[in-house]
């Protein structure tokens, strides 16, 4: 295996203003000789992180890249800033992830046309929110020909800034204000952002997180059923939110209840697969 450290501003250095340093951990297969496989393109997975905009959780990130490489995956991890650092950085900061793993494609074995994004709570929602406006104003202004994704992994998603299903701390963190404008839920809502170009997406969450409602994942994949795009939703009945793989590696402790939920993995797995987000052989 490759893995790499890269500080996004030495490549852009404008991402470094106002003291921020976003990094990418790359995680690429390694190319055995024996499988000839030296030549062949990969699907890439771009892991966002949750932490409430507030943090990059630790938990979904590795565990969530050492899952997904050996599903012949290049993987890259990028720890965003976050607050004090407020939108739309977040959303330049994976564009230029997308412009550097465009620019490395043959080096990488990167095949740019099965480019997948997978984010969890707060990533969940900078996922979503690339994945329906990477061609916003804002992103435009310092990558004139931002990409977009091939397919969405949203996992207990941050979706809604309206109060009656936000997670307010979120929203907080991303805008700096307490309350949201109504430009502000319009904005930020990613079920109204969706529309007929929304590349394909694949949601679980659980009913019980009191932490960021089961609606905000129903609210995007009623929005994508509005315009017939293809989705998979798994709301699994129990588990609290945050729970990553839900398994060992990332919780203190796990039971019958919440190993169910470990189930999104290999459902996630077989859907990629579904979409042809297949590695070269």
């Amino acid at each position: 295996m490759k893995h790499e450290i890269i500080h996004l501003k030495d490549k852009y250095p404008f991402l470094g203003e106002n003291g921020c340093d976003p990094t990418v951990e790359m995680y690429l297969p390694y190319n055995m000789t024996e499988m000839h496989r030296q030549d062949k393109k990969r699907p890439c997975m771009i892991v966002c992180p949750g932490g409430g905009y507030g943090m990059c959780s630790q938990r979904e990130s590795e565990p969530i890249a050492l899952h997904f490489l050996p599903q012949g995956f290049n993987v890259f991890v990028i720890t965003y800033s976050v607050a004090p650092h407020r939108f739309p950085t977040q959303l330049r900061e994976v564009a230029a992830l997308i412009e550097l793993i465009y620019e490395n494609a043959d080096n990488w074995n990167c095949n740019t046309e099965k480019l997948a994004i997978i984010g969890f709570s707060a990533g969940g929602h900078l996922a979503a929110h690339y994945t329906t406006a990477y061609n916003c104003k804002e992103v435009r202004q310092v990558f004139p020909e931002s990409k977009p994704v091939s397919a969405s992994l949203l996992c207990y998603p941050v979706i809604t800034a309206d109060p009656a299903y936000s997670h307010k701390g979120s929203f907080v963190n991303l805008s700096g204000r307490e309350e949201p404008t109504p430009e502000d839920i319009n904005y930020f809502s990613c079920d109204r952002l969706v529309s007929e170009g929304t590349p394909p997406a694949f949601l679980w969450h659980t009913a019980e997180d009191n932490c960021v409602p089961v609606m905000n994942s129903i609210l995007y994949a009623s929005a994508l059923g509005r315009y017939k795009i293809p989705f998979e939703l798994h709301i699994y009945p129990y588990g609290w939110h945050g729970l990553s793989t839900a398994d060992y590696l990332t919780n203190n402790g796990t039971n019958e209840k919440t190993d169910h939920a470990a189930a999104w993995l290999t459902a996630a797995e077989k859907w990629l697969r579904l979409m042809d987000f297949k590695a070269e052989i």
